[in-house]
């Protein structure tokens, strides 16, 4: 499926940006050089998720089950563009569905293991997929019997076999899959009350790989460690990809996220980069003592974002054990800055500044640089170019998407009419002289709570929560927390007589069939939400009134 203007591949190719071929040309390479190295390893724990004894595998067995899967996959009837909605762990069975997908042509559509009826639905919906494939049960909730609720085929991971892999090659050679076909639909929360979805060519995650790669500072040979769920950028441009560009030595999964299996691993794999939520780098800097019980002597460099780090942060992973952390600001919609030790030596820097990839005026070599393009617009809609003055961060460029996923009507908002793509993120220029190079981060101008590093929509919750028997009108926010970053509280205006409480709110979203990460941690009762004279909610005035609430533990019902 092409949905890329040809123009725009043609342009990109000949400049050398994209390389014009698929994610499986890239694994095949990389199986070429591999042989038979162990290359893929599951978590420790794979047989308390789902029963099932970890594996390791070579390049060459990652090929040959790639093989063997996309020959199952084609038994069942699927073929090139079609859609496959997936619901996996992060085992190897991620890996290998996406790999399939990209070696026969269809289109991955990959969500979270947390999606209940409410936010599957939508994603089915929109996506029109020919199959969906999970696994029977996980962490204790049935999977397969929620999929088949959803009215498409329901294809176990296990059941997967079977196929003859001499069908896979017949069906490429004849059906051949180029850089600028669609491979994956990703899904990311906004302001809107629905995840959007972002649909990525090979040519994008294969230019991902490479950026990534350079940016951080990855080597061949290097062993990863991917903490994240193979459903975004930040796990499959982020770890995945770089894996098969390098290619690295290994890719190490982990699920669910525990700290004493991660730090096990790191010694056991002898891991070189991972990523890591700022909460989890501030914890485990705060116990040296737990540091200092396993041997983290292999780790160079580590990559987070999603919340402003700290140049104490930054500074003390250098300083007390010679890690550096990568500062990075990306999106499934194509940001991708990063300031790390390559670009940014200093820790104090790295830890406030972003360099100008892209900018006018400003050359920073290297991928990024020539891939992406960044400029700031102020509220007038002028392009700032004075340091000090907050404008909203534009990109475009080759790691930029196209369009959300079926959606005329947002990608036209996403969009200004220069075709650069609205962030939604304020930034400025850090100074003057030296520091006119680089971006500051100033805050998010989107209204989108992040908490954890999962961004969360308070339109979706607002929508939820308007039809609960108890509540007149309600409206979600983000509040500061030192541990997540963000913590979802809700303003609830109650109908006459009602008390409402957070418990209340809590149950009533469950049986919305919603995600429990989603659930608020913090509820406060108002007589009226702020509003502006377009009667929108105006979450600014709306924080400080919920921040005011609780400041006063009067204001917090007993179960907040």
């Amino acid at each position: 499926m092409f949905l890329t203007p040809a123009d725009r591949v043609r342009d990109y190719e000949a400049r050398g940006l994209w390389a014009g071929e698929s994610v499986d040309a890239m694994l095949r390479r990389a199986v070429a050089a591999g042989g038979d190295a162990e290359t893929l390893i599951d978590p420790v724990n794979r047989r308390d998720l789902d029963g099932k004894k970890p594996e390791r595998l070579s390049w060459r067995a990652v090929d040959a089950r790639v093989d063997a899967l996309a020959a199952a996959l084609l038994d069942h009837g699927l073929r090139k563009d079609d859609i496959v909605v997936s619901q996996l762990p992060n085992t190897v069975d991620a890996v290998l569905l996406f790999l399939a997908c990209a070696r026969l042509g269809l289109i991955l559509s990959p969500v979270v293991m947390q999606y209940r009826t409410h936010e599957l639905a939508h994603v089915v919906e929109r996506t029109a997929p020919r199959a969906f494939v999970t696994v029977p049960r996980f962490g204790g909730f049935d999977h397969a019997a929620l999929a088949g609720t959803l009215g498409v085929p329901v294809l176990l991971f296990d059941d997967l076999h079977g196929g003859d892999p001499a069908a896979v090659a017949a069906y490429t050679a004849a059906n051949p899959t180029v850089g600028a076909e669609v491979l994956t639909i990703c899904w990311t929360s906004g302001t809107e009350a629905r995840p959007k979805g972002v649909p990525r060519d090979h040519n994008h995650w294969t230019l991902n790989g490479d950026l990534v790669a350079q940016a951080t500072g990855m080597l061949p040979g290097d062993t990863l460690l991917n903490p994240f769920p193979l459903v975004n950028i930040g796990s499959i441009g982020g770890l995945v990809m770089p894996w098969l560009a390098l290619p690295a030595k290994k890719l190490v999964l982990h699920h669910p996220f525990d700290l004493g299996i991660f730090l096990r691993q790191i010694a056991g794999e002898g891991v070189s980069y991972t990523i890591a939520p700022p909460a989890v780098l501030t914890a485990l800097l705060k116990q040296p003592a737990l540091l200092a019980s396993v041997d983290i002597s292999s780790m160079r460099a580590i990559g987070s974002g999603s919340a402003p780090l700290s140049p104490w942060l930054i500074g003390g992973w250098k300083e007390q054990y010679g890690i550096d952390i990568a500062n990075i600001f990306g999106s499934n919609e194509g940001a991708s800055l990063v300031s790390s030790a390559v670009d940014v030596p200093d820790t104090a820097d790295r830890a406030r500044f972003f360099p100008r990839f892209g900018a006018e005026g400003q050359d920073w070599g290297g991928i990024i640089g020539r891939s992406l393009r960044t400029r700031l617009v102020g509220d007038d809609g002028s392009v700032v170019t004075e340091p000090g003055i907050a404008g909203e961060m534009r990109i475009s460029g080759a790691t930029t998407f196209g369009g959300y996923w079926r959606s005329p009507e947002l990608t036209a908002t996403a969009f200004d009419a220069d075709g650069w793509f609205r962030t939604g993120d304020l930034f400025e220029i850090a100074g003057d002289g030296e520091l006119s190079r680089f971006y500051r981060f100033v805050g998010r101008s989107k209204e989108i709570i992040v908490r954890g590093g999962v961004n969360i929509s308070p339109a979706e919750l607002d929508d939820l929560l308007a039809g609960m028997p108890q509540v007149r009108e309600a409206a979600t926010v983000g509040i500061p927390d030192d541990d997540l970053g963000e913590r979802i509280a809700v303003a609830v205006v109650p109908h006459d007589g009602a008390t409402p409480t957070l418990d209340d709110v809590k149950a009533w979203l469950r049986g919305q069939g919603v995600a429990i990460f989603k659930s608020p941690e913090r509820l406060v009762c108002v007589d009226r939400l702020p509003r502006n004279a377009m009667n929108k909610v105006v979450r600014a005035d709306l924080r400080e009134m919920v921040l005011a609430a609780l400041s006063d533990r009067s204001s917090v019902p007993r179960s907040a």
